[in-house]
């Protein structure tokens, strides 16, 4: 599915949307591209297919997003209401000895691609030198939600993947979970969320922060899915959070 390059609006007050480069209807067809669209989008192909692909989905919202803000037709940090609750996917599927990846936003697909299947030959389970690390799944999540307040679900979820990845039940001092808790309490005490410590601030640099690292397998994912739900009033994983990035890096490792 090929995507049209986003144009400048006439005026420069109408934004760039779904509609006007994608071919999706509904509600989804009117909404602007927002720059955190974008963002989600470029860390689910980066998790997913590992890279950002040449005039692919996420380049087409990146750029139509950096015209919105240009012109004021956003603010930057914005994300639409149909990204935020029905989330971006991407899929993939062998189908004839090919590669079949469908990329979709609101659960309307936006653009796919097809290319020759590659088969390693190894088990399901098994994870090799390419396999995506739990550090590298936190600094994913900075990118896909990085700029919401750090909550204590997302400090239970980093404390969690902290466990996972050095073997040890012991909260680190100077570590990123003690980093986060320090971050809640701080966030707690203050009233505007513009002043707030993002999650950004926290995971950006993980794999620098953590004493060990290891690739992310299903239990590893399981794990921290809990530990965020369990300090949500809502009972769910935050759209593009750590809990969702570790399930995504889990499925890409188990594939590989």
């Amino acid at each position: 599915m090929s995507q049209e390059q986003p144009r400048r609006p006439q005026g420069g007050a109408d934004p760039i949307k779904y509609g006007d480069v994608f071919d999706v209807s509904g509600e989804l067809k009117g909404k602007p591209i927002a720059p955190h669209d974008a963002a989600t989008m470029q860390a689910a192909e980066n998790m997913v297919l590992g890279g950002t692909r040449q005039g692919g989905v996420a380049a087409v919202m990146q750029s139509a997003a950096d015209v919105n803000v240009r012109t004021g037709a956003v603010r930057p940090g914005q994300v639409s209401d149909v990204a935020r609750d029905q989330g971006m996917t991407i899929s993939q599927a062998n189908i004839g000895g090919r590669r079949v990846v469908g990329e979709a936003v609101g659960g309307q697909v936006v653009g796919g691609y097809v290319q020759p299947a590659v088969d390693t030959g190894k088990p399901g389970g098994a994870l090799d030198g390419d396999a995506i690390t739990i550090g590298e799944a936190l600094e994913a999540s900075a990118l896909s939600a990085g700029d919401k307040p750090l909550e204590q679900s997302d400090a239970a979820a980093i404390q969690a993947a902290e466990v996972r990845a050095t073997g040890s039940n012991e909260t680190m001092p100077g570590g990123i979970a003690s980093l986060a808790q320090a971050a809640v309490t701080r966030n707690a005490r203050t009233a505007a969320d513009e002043d707030k410590t993002k999650l950004a601030d926290v995971v950006m640099a993980a794999t620098d922060i953590l004493p060990g690292d290891k690739a992310v397998t299903r239990e590893d994912a399981d794990r921290v899915i809990v530990a965020e739900m369990r300090n949500r009033t809502q009972m769910t994983t935050t759209p593009g959070g750590v809990a969702e990035s570790m399930a995504a890096a889990a499925r890409l490792n188990q594939n590989m």
